[in-house]
């Protein structure tokens, strides 16, 4: 009976003991994470890089822009560097190409294994972009970027804007969507498609404080070969009021076809003029449908 005092205690020490050990495993992770993530933050912070980040449309690959590049680098005299992803059904992600050193305004492009048509692929697309998004903002740390979608592309970024971007560490300065068909193939305002409804549903989640170009391209004043120009004017049901700015435009001459407009000088000179960041846009010429002073 003498010993257990002295037992009782070292049980008791022995439970501090095991205790502090715990305590220690716990809080050395969390101090670690905390640094890391309060570098990660400071880093994403202080970046100066602004992504160009662009999505083709349906049956286009990661390769869709190639043509687009060349001339946007030949015409700013300088290398954008050129990355590309392409995510698969089973969300693994394919990334090639490399950022050059300095360069702040990279070019990415991001591809999509299931490219096909339709209100279900672009939803299901969309997430996949969020996927990719995350790995690129993780990556390359950056804090802000410009965000160009071509045909369904355009509404994938919609999408994406609607249900997935949700950082207040990342802005979207600009948007352009080019010849993106808000309402499909319907050409009567009146007739809204369920995309177009849901668009504009949730359009008071759209980014605020961005900048928004539509593009329209016509061969006739009413199509651009494929996709209604009203069904692109629909866009304005969704972006108009909800964003910075909202501006429409309309590409029309040689290469104003739908499948032709990423390769259309018109189109290089709007995206050098207007969603690079070296050029200040003065909206001298265009017809903007929510002017802003």
């Amino acid at each position: 009976m003498r010993n257990q005092p002295n037992w009782r205690r070292r049980r008791s020490l022995l439970v501090l003991i095991l205790g502090l050990i715990f305590l220690g495993c716990l809080v050395g992770p969390s101090y670690h994470w905390t640094r890391a993530n309060v570098a990660a933050m400071t880093g994403r912070h202080d970046s100066q890089m602004s992504p160009i980040i662009m999505i083709p449309g349906s049956s286009a690959t990661q390769n869709r822009f190639d043509t687009l590049v060349k001339q946007l680098n030949k015409a700013d005299h300088r290398r954008h560097s050129l990355i590309k992803l392409t995510v698969n059904t089973d969300d693994s992600i394919k990334m090639t190409g490399t950022l050059r050193a300095r360069d702040n305004e990279p070019i990415i492009v991001v591809g999509f294994q299931n490219n096909r048509d339709g209100y279900d692929n672009i939803k299901k697309q969309a997430r996949w972009f969020s996927l990719a998004f995350k790995k690129l903002a993780a990556k390359y740390q950056f804090n802000n970027f410009k965000a160009i979608g071509h045909s369904n592309g355009g509404l994938i970024y919609t999408y994406y804007f609607e249900h997935y971007f949700n950082r207040d560490d990342i802005t979207v300065k600009r948007i352009m969507t080019i010849g993106s068909p808000y309402n499909f193939s319907e050409a009567n305002l009146n007739h809204k498609t369920q995309m177009l409804a849901d668009f504009i549903k949730y359009r008071d989640r759209l980014p605020k404080s961005a900048t928004m170009y539509s593009v329209a391209g016509t061969e006739n004043y009413d199509s651009d070969g494929l996709v209604p120009a009203r069904s692109v004017e629909a866009g304005k049901y969704v972006y108009q009021g909800q964003v910075k700015h909202f501006t429409e435009i309309t590409v029309t001459g040689n290469n104003a076809q739908h499948s032709d407009l990423p390769q259309n000088a018109q189109i290089v000179t709007l995206i050098r003029t207007y969603m690079l960041d070296k050029n200040k846009p003065t909206n001298k010429g265009l017809i903007s449908a929510n002017p802003t002073p």
